[in-house]
């Protein structure tokens, strides 16, 4: 806006107005494009899964400018100064900016990012050896996580027993013991969450063979008898019987 008063570098041009006209001042309003909008964004702190966000789109222009906003590359359909996400979700991050325009011209704000916490989510547990895993193989554990900020607390569990801490667990010489199931549990600032659990089947040679017979006492000719012969291995062994050295 531009203010005229009538001192003596303005005479020439106020000779041109009548007198009465000549003694007030003169405001005479000016057009102008949209100068370069800015973004501001509430909260302005950390903003997690859930929250409500508001963006205003700050603009100064004559005529005041239509407002549209942009995610990424990508037009959204909202316009107005004021951009609204209830019930935020992690799909929502990313690059915001908005778009001021009028009959002058137009001009774009700078990206403002907006980066969504959440708790973990999608915890699984990923095994090194995807195929048959024998007594003695060494075997290795990945609790793999979605989370923002990124997990960096895991624990490990088999049963409902703790066995180990960090991303990784190795199980080095793996034994007939360490079958069971097992599973992780995924912490960041926001939440926690388990992964299903899965099951480590270690296979191995048969052991403690022995036989037993019945009756166990005097066995007389005629009587019926019963050899039973008794394994320990995984997947169950297949059994022969041999008469002395055959």
């Amino acid at each position: 806006m531009l203010k005229l008063s009538n001192n003596n570098q303005l005479q020439p041009f106020l000779e041109h107005f009548p007198p009465a006209v000549s003694d007030k001042y003169f405001y005479l309003t000016s057009v102008d494009p949209p100068v370069k909008p800015v973004i501001s964004i509430s909260p302005s702190g950390v903003i997690v899964e859930g929250d409500s966000v508001t963006l205003n789109c700050i603009s100064d222009s004559n005529p005041p400018a239509e407002i549209s906003w942009i995610k990424g590359g990508r037009n959204i359909l909202q316009s107005g100064e004021t951009y609204s996400i209830s019930n935020i979700k992690s799909e929502s991050s990313g690059d915001y900016r908005c778009s001021a325009r009028n009959k002058h011209g137009s001009q774009t704000s700078a990206a403002v990012n907006v980066n969504i916490m959440y708790p973990p989510r999608n915890v699984s547990v990923l095994i090194s050896e995807s195929g048959v895993i024998v007594e003695g193989d060494s075997v290795t554990l990945n609790c793999i996580s979605d989370s923002n900020p990124p997990a960096l607390n895991f624990s490990w569990f088999k049963g409902g027993t703790i066995v180990g801490s960090g991303r990784i667990f190795n199980i080095s010489k793996i034994s007939s013991d360490d079958s069971g199931e097992y599973k992780c549990k995924s912490i960041n600032e926001h939440g926690e969450k388990y992964s299903d659990a899965v099951t480590l089947n270690i296979m191995y040679p048969p052991r403690s063979v022995s036989v037993s017979i019945s009756p166990s006492g005097v066995i007389v000719e005629g009587d019926s008898v019963t050899l039973n012969c008794t394994s320990d291995s995984n997947p169950p062994a297949e059994i022969s019987w041999f008469k002395g050295g055959r």
